[in-house]
């Protein structure tokens, strides 16, 4: 299939894509910039479920667009990697329902972004260029140039940050980890790079850097974790590509600039080209914006999200010599119906949200009368009143959820609960206040507050069965099963009574 072919069947799915990863059926969840992590017990070998989204991030930003089956190549590349490095430290992968979505075992995470470079690249060029010689706590040789190789790989870790991660040097990660902890994960990431460099050059392909996160048991053994080998995390060329940089030292010899990137100003067809998601950066360059940069982020066209798919996708396949696998229809879909199958999911969630705490026994019968149907549930205290700014980030997060959900909100007086959760909320709120007599505030909130009301808890477990039962057939059967069961008694007592 061509260029072109590829890229038209990306075009039709320019709005194909998961723009957020969030499942909150499966528990405790934490959102990355591309990752949504969800840890169903926070125990040592549990299992960890990550949906890899189609957000793109780059200088620390997550961009408006998403790049359709990014998510997908993503996890094709882990996949890959690990199975490919699992004789030098084993992973924590358990298995993959379904493209987007990877099943890890929980390790502790030892909080250290192991960096490995194989030349002078990206941010450490661009500072040696500024005339920095020490760095990550060693000395590097004058008369270096962009995109040489060095000549052993360099461990250069960083700090694990939510925001931007922090250099660090390799008695840094001795004194957080132990010398001899440190030693053998420095020893791991350097082979984890060199089975790396040896697998891609089989390809035609040049690895250039990337960086490895490691976890370990109850027992200190060390796991590979998180991602690995991917174009998020990594930088490729092609070895035809790399060839400009003999032009480049020839130039740098024969001329007086002062460094690789002022010849390139006079020169940009020198520029080496990545396969990564540098596109993107450089994108974002032409337009204005890189690192401190302020304001609004450019948006990318359909022409960049397109060229970005594709060269995910060629990465893939000219690394692995596998094809990609388009999916037949909706990304979403396909995701939620995979997990169902594999039983990660269920279908959907009853949010049961009360303002107070002391309507707790209130909550409880409602998810005693879900547990009938086997609607998942979970509580959440807020109020309204008193946590305003509280109420509507929650509302905010559980909008993104790819799962449909159903709020049921327990107040009791004046409810403001129901009105603020229904108004701001994507999903359905039905309203079963505490105190049945007391409901008619319920009724009366302003326009654009949507909530039905239902006074009995099993009403509401019957309504949402209703609701979330086309995604879980079963749902529907226990609704016609428990309606069978109340009209077979009438008929009984109908006909006992005739009999009578």
């Amino acid at each position: 299939m061509s260029e072109q072919a590829y890229k038209e069947i990306i075009k039709e799915n320019l709005h194909n894509t998961l723009d957020s990863g969030y499942l909150p059926e499966l528990g405790k969840h934490k959102k990355g910039k591309v990752r949504d992590i969800h840890f169903t017990a926070l125990k040592i070998g549990e299992p960890i479920v990550m949906v890899a989204s189609d957000r793109v991030s780059s200088f620390d930003y997550v961009l408006s667009r998403r790049i359709p089956f990014k998510g997908m190549v993503l996890n094709l590349f882990n996949e890959w990697a690990f199975k490919n490095s699992k004789d030098i430290v084993p992973n924590a992968s358990v298995a993959s329902p379904h493209p987007n979505v990877v099943v890890q075992k929980y390790y502790k995470n030892l909080m250290i972004e192991c960096v490995v470079r194989g030349y002078v690249w990206g941010s450490l060029a661009g500072q040696y260029e500024k005339g920095q010689r020490k760095m990550y706590g060693f000395e590097l040789p004058e008369g270096l140039l962009r995109y040489e190789e060095f000549d052993e790989p360099l461990f250069t870790p960083t700090t694990k940050a939510e925001d931007h991660d922090e250099p660090m040097t390799y008695e840094e990660v001795e004194a957080m980890l132990g010398k001899a902890k440190a030693a053998k994960v420095k020893e791991l990431s350097i082979k984890l790079f060199k089975r790396a460099q040896e697998l891609a050059k089989k390809q035609g392909l040049i690895f250039i850097d990337t960086k490895y996160e490691f976890g370990e048991d109850e027992d200190g053994k060390i796991y590979l974790i998180d991602e690995a080998n991917t174009p998020d995390s990594s930088r490729y060329c092609t070895i035809e590509e790399y060839e400009k940089y003999a032009k480049i030292k020839a130039e740098m010899k024969a001329s007086e600039f002062k460094n690789v990137s002022e010849l390139l100003k006079k020169k940009p067809e020198l520029k080496i080209k990545e396969l990564s998601k540098q596109f993107v950066r450089d994108v974002l360059i032409e337009k204005g914006f890189s690192y401190g940069s302020t304001g609004e982020i450019p948006s990318l066209t359909d022409e960049d999200v397109i060229e970005v798919s594709w060269r995910y996708i060629n990465l893939y396949e000219q690394l692995t010599g596998e094809k990609f696998p388009f999916p037949g229809g909706s990304v979403r879909h396909e995701m939620l119906s995979k997990l169902r199958d594999h039983a990660f999911l269920k279908g959907g969630l009853a949010v049961i949200w009360a303002g107070s705490d002391s309507d707790l026994g209130h909550m409880e019968k409602i998810k005693n009368e879900l547990d009938k149907y086997g609607v998942p549930s979970e509580y959440r205290i807020c109020s309204a009143h008193k946590q305003p700014g509280r109420a509507e980030e929650m509302i905010a997060q559980y909008n993104q959820s790819l799962e449909p959900l159903v709020f049921v909100t327990v107040a009791g007086g004046t409810d403001a609960l129901s009105g603020v959760v229904s108004y701001h909320a994507v999903c359905p709120t039905i309203s079963c206040p505490p105190d049945r007599e007391k409901h008619t505030s319920t009724l009366a909130n302003p326009p654009g507050s949507s909530n039905s009301v239902i006074l009995r808890p099993a009403n509401v477990a019957r309504h949402i069965a209703q609701i979330l039962g086309s995604h879980n057939p079963d749902w529907h059967a226990t609704i016609m099963e428990k309606s069978a069961g109340k009209i077979g008694k009438l008929v009984k007592a109908d006909e006992e009574n005739r009999g009578a």
